[in-house]
């Protein structure tokens, strides 16, 4: 994937650490074979690879990229859901496992 990006292409991860190896991103960063990459999540969270942070074309955040205004209004809708379901009788949309 990192080789389809090509020098001129980014890697955004703001999904789960583990979907990308940062070894192969650390070497693709070094040697140009990407132009730069954007993360929110990281391989082995809290712990983050130091040379990520020496990488001037490496754009680093703490896990907020669900911290916005319309992510909290779609958690307060689904907490209501969930509770109208309750009360009314119904399973909840989004049961949590036991």
């Amino acid at each position: 994937m990192l080789q389809a990006l090509g020098p001129q292409g980014f890697l955004i991860n703001v999904s789960r650490g583990t979907t990308v190896d940062e070894k192969a991103l650390l070497d693709a960063l070094k040697t140009g074979q990407i132009a730069g990459a954007g993360l929110d999540v990281y391989e082995h969270e809290p712990s983050i690879p130091g040379e990520l942070f020496e990488l001037p074309h490496v754009a680093l955040t703490p896990h907020i990229g669900g911290s916005t205004l319309e992510a909290a209004q779609e958690q307060e809708a689904c907490v209501l859901a969930n509770i109208e379901a309750f009360t009314a009788g119904q399973p909840p949309h989004t049961p949590v496992p036991l």
